[in-house]
This record gives structure tokens, sequence and C-alpha cells, in this order.
């Protein structure tokens, strides 16, 4: 082989070389941008949903006026307790997912541990859709000391308490303030599945 001859064929060999790396850079290329636009739409698909969670954890509320629907319902302590049974008082009224709920627990916990709104005179009655066999060993072990009413799902229904919250069928986490005449002034959601006790107080007596 002469010299031209492999002068020539390294320089092919150089050409082939320098085609292939540039075929490889512009692949390098196109996947970085295929990668940089995937991430980008995932980014976005996260914040999306980071914003959908947030709307839907907002709370919401309502102030209209109503008399609010008597019920009698049977509680955990064995006795039945009705509404009308608090004429002259104001009440609250705390319906929420119940048994397996520790959210719920907790906030009965921390309302009683608060007293704050016992000592304005108003009583909490938390109502759930379970029996006492399915409720009460939750309330002992956050030593909810406060009776629970057992509802069918009529008076929760009554109240628009179904289908706030995770589950289509139950109560979410929601109060309902009734006034001492009967008459119902204040109700407010809660996706967060909490409300501090003192806010909770300050919500119900600004509107007696």
């Amino acid at each position: 082989m002469t010299s031209a001859s492999a002068t020539r064929r390294l320089h092919e060999r150089q050409q082939t070389l320098q085609r292939v790396q540039g075929r490889q850079k512009t692949a390098a290329r196109r996947s970085s941008r295929i990668t940089w636009a995937v991430w980008g739409v995932v980014l976005l698909v996260v914040g999306l949903l980071v914003t959908f969670a947030l709307l839907s954890a907002q709370p919401t509320s309502s102030a209209a006026a109503r008399q609010a629907p008597d019920f009698t319902l049977p509680s955990t302590d064995g006795s039945s307790v009705s509404l009308a049974d608090f004429r002259g008082e104001p009440v609250v009224l705390f319906f929420n997912e119940g048994a397996g709920c520790d959210s719920c627990l907790l906030q009965m916990a921390e309302i009683e541990k608060d007293g704050g709104l016992a000592k304005a005179g108003i009583t909490v009655l938390p109502i759930v859709m379970n029996t006492a066999e399915q409720i009460d060993p939750d309330r002992a072990r956050f030593g909810v000391r406060t009776p629970f009413l057992l509802d069918d799902g009529t008076v929760s229904e009554q109240y628009g308490a179904l289908g706030t919250g995770m589950h289509e069928g139950l109560p979410g986490h929601g109060f309902v303030l009734v006034d001492a005449d009967g008459v119902q002034r204040w109700s407010g959601d809660y996706p967060s599945m909490w409300l501090d006790p003192a806010d909770l107080l300050k919500e119900v007596t600004q509107r007696l």
C-alpha cells in the first residue's frame, strides 16, 4: 500500500468517524430535548395535582340561616338525644367519618382538652354513622369522654353532610352551629380534617 493510499484511507476513516460522532451528538441533543420535555410535562402535572389538592383542602362555609332539622338519635352511652333537648342554648353538631378516622377523634379530644366551647356554654354533639361497638374503641384510644350520636345517615343527609369528605356515603369533617332558638346559623366543612378549637370557638361566637 502506497503512502498516498494509506493517507486516503485514514482520511476516509476520520471522515466516517466524524459523521458517526456528529450523528451521536445530534441524537444526544434530541434525547436531551425529549428528556427535558418529559420532565416539563411531569412537573406541570405535579403542579396541577398539588394545586388541585390545595384547592380541594380549602374549607367551605355558609352563614345561610334556616330552621335546623330536629332529630333524635341513640348515643354511645345508651341514651337518646334530641336536638330539642338543647333549646335555650347553642349547640355545635360535629359531623365526621367516625371509626377509623384518627383525625376525627383527635379533633374531638382537642375540643375537650381546649375547653373553650364548654366555658362559653356551647355543647358539641359529635355525630357518626357507626354503631357504639365500632366507635367506642377509638373513643377510648383517644380518651374522648363525650358520647357520640349514632346516625343511620338520615340526619347527616338532612344537614348536607354526606359526601363532603373522602367518602361519598359518609360525612366529611364538618360543623353546624344551631343557636338557642333552634336556628342553624353557620356550617363549615374542613377537608383538611382539622379545625383548631380556638378557631371553631371564634367562628361560632361571632355568629351568636
